[in-house]
């Protein structure tokens, strides 16, 4: 079985989509310590002014799991939703895909990072990608150990036979305990994505993939993955 395992992130780019089609279940690993300024929190979007970030404001302590992080002030949820209006309200297939968003910003009040982020991934990659891959949660497993033997603990507690990681993992992961247990390690390959055409040039891949979304609607499955052949 073909298995990843990564924190999860708010509204991901194309490239974080494209490892759960990748595999046959996708654990979200949220038991590790939170990392502010990072993608758990926050992700781009193209704006008439460029890049812009959209950040949930969960304070800067990096004191807790990720798992653990509350969200106090739901201000944010209105004015992200404004701002996406505001940035792709013109796009082909806004309008396609402002219901689910509306439920999302507006339809519910979020408390904990973790949930909001499992919860809208998940919806964005059934509803809007038609991936079928099965979601876990890494605390169902109650892995043991300390960094890449944790790792690999909880992979072999999911059943993985395969463990697909981001390209950045290959300069320093160790393969010798996932040798150890018998799972093959794959790195994905992030390069060559199409282009499409955005509202707000020049072009960049670094975005949540409501961009793609936004701009090729039921299309968006191609350029993360259907391009391959695959």
């Amino acid at each position: 079985m073909r298995v990843a395992a990564i924190q999860s992130s708010y509204i991901p780019w194309k490239g974080y989509f494209d490892i759960i089609h990748d595999v046959d279940a996708f654990i979200f690993y949220d038991d590790l310590q939170y990392t502010k300024r990072d993608w758990r929190s926050r992700n781009s979007i193209k704006t008439p002014s460029g890049l812009q970030w959209l950040t949930i404001p969960v304070g800067g302590s990096t004191d807790r799991l990720i798992c653990d992080v509350a969200i106090e002030d739901s201000s944010w949820q209105q004015n992200h939703w404004t701002r996406l209006k505001h940035s792709y309200g013109r796009a082909p297939y806004f309008s396609y895909y402002a219901p689910l968003l509306e439920e999302v910003y507006l339809a519910q009040r979020w408390s904990n990072l973790s949930v909001l982020n499992q919860q809208v991934t998940m919806r964005i990659a059934r509803e809007c990608l038609n991936i079928t891959t099965r979601f876990l949660d890494s605390r169902e497993f109650e892995a043991q150990g300390r960094k890449l033997d944790r790792l690999v603990d909880l992979v072999v507690k999911a059943g993985a036979s395969h463990y697909i990681s981001g390209p950045s993992a290959r300069s320093y992961i160790d393969m010798a305990p996932f040798d150890a247990a018998g799972i093959t390690v794959e790195f994905k390959d992030y390069g060559n994505y199409p282009e499409y055409e955005q509202l707000h040039p020049p072009f960049s891949h670094q975005v949540s993939v409501l961009d793609l979304l936004f701009h090729v609607g039921p299309n968006a499955p191609w350029y993360i993955w259907g391009w391959r052949g695959s």
